[in-house]
C-alpha cells in the first residue's frame, strides 16, 4: 500500500502572491484563504 501524502491549505496556498497594499491590512491572506474555504465547506455561497 502506498503512503498518502498530506498538505495543508496553508502550504497549497503560500505560493499565492499578495496584491494588497503593505501595512494596510488588518489579517494575513493566508487567514483570509483559510476561512474562506472552510465557509464554502460548510455551505457559505454569498
Amino acid at each position: 500500500m502506498s503512503e498518502s501524502v498530506f498538505t495543508s491549505l496553508e502550504a497549497c496556498f503560500s505560493a499565492l502572491p499578495d496584491p494588497r497594499v503593505q501595512g494596510r491590512c488588518d489579517h494575513k491572506l493566508i487567514d483570509l484563504i483559510i476561512i474562506t474555504v472552510c465557509a464554502v465547506i460548510c455551505g457559505a455561497d454569498s
